[in-house]
């Protein structure tokens, strides 16, 4: 809290209720990356969850990742706005712009409908980039959501790709796990992120 020149308490900026990021940020088709009729679309979803493990209703998810070919260079057009009258029109529906933004639901719970990132040529398994914005963030959170076919536990042992890669191979196992989205029937695959607490999730600090 501050004080103003009569000497009156008022609220900081961490203090305040919003921003309210479901508000105004989130468009149409935002969270449609693959597009329409492609059957190598798979689903990555999961909760944002705060420290006593309870679900961010007004939370927003955006996602960014190489595509399938593993070309870092997605085509434009996420965000198109109609000539007519300059409302948002979504995607074309056939590009894919390699971006997802989407709102969390009452139950913290998000998702996105992409295509399955390829390798990019470097040591990196293959993942999709994570950011994160939540009402008491100041400052947003990225992290990373690396899509294996293997379950969760056998992250303890390693792999040939996790072992590879630098971020997964200089973590501890148990932290590891919190960046590995667990393969699920019909091309889902759940990342779950925890802003606090004893599972915390590794986010990644860009300097």
């Amino acid at each position: 809290m501050d004080t103003d020149t009569t000497g009156e308490y008022r609220p900081t900026p961490s203090h305040t209720v919003g921003p309210f990021y479901g508000y105004a940020l989130p468009f149409t088709g935002g969270a449609d990356v693959a597009p329409a009729g492609r059957p190598d679309a798979i689903t990555l979803h999961g909760r944002v969850l705060d420290g006593a493990g309870a679900p961010v209703p007004d939370a927003l998810v955006e996602t960014w990742q190489a595509g399938p070919d593993g070309t870092l260079r997605g085509r434009p057009g996420s965000m198109r706005r109609d000539p007519a009258d300059g409302g948002f029109l979504g995607r074309d529906g056939t590009g894919f712009t390699a971006f997802g933004r989407c709102a969390t639901d009452a139950d913290g719970h998000w998702a996105v409908r992409t295509l399955p990132p390829g390798p990019t040529g470097g040591p990196d398994a293959p993942y999709i980039s994570v950011c994160v914005f939540a009402r008491g963030l100041l400052h947003h959170l990225f992290t990373r959501a690396y899509l294996t076919d293997e379950a969760a536990d056998r992250a303890a042992s390693g792999s040939a790709a996790i072992d590879a890669d630098p971020l997964l191979s200089s973590l501890a196992p148990r932290r590891r796990r919190t960046l590995l989205a667990v393969a699920e029937p019909h091309g889902l695959h759940r990342f779950d992120i925890r802003l606090q607490g004893e599972e915390e999730t590794v986010f990644l600090e860009f300097r």
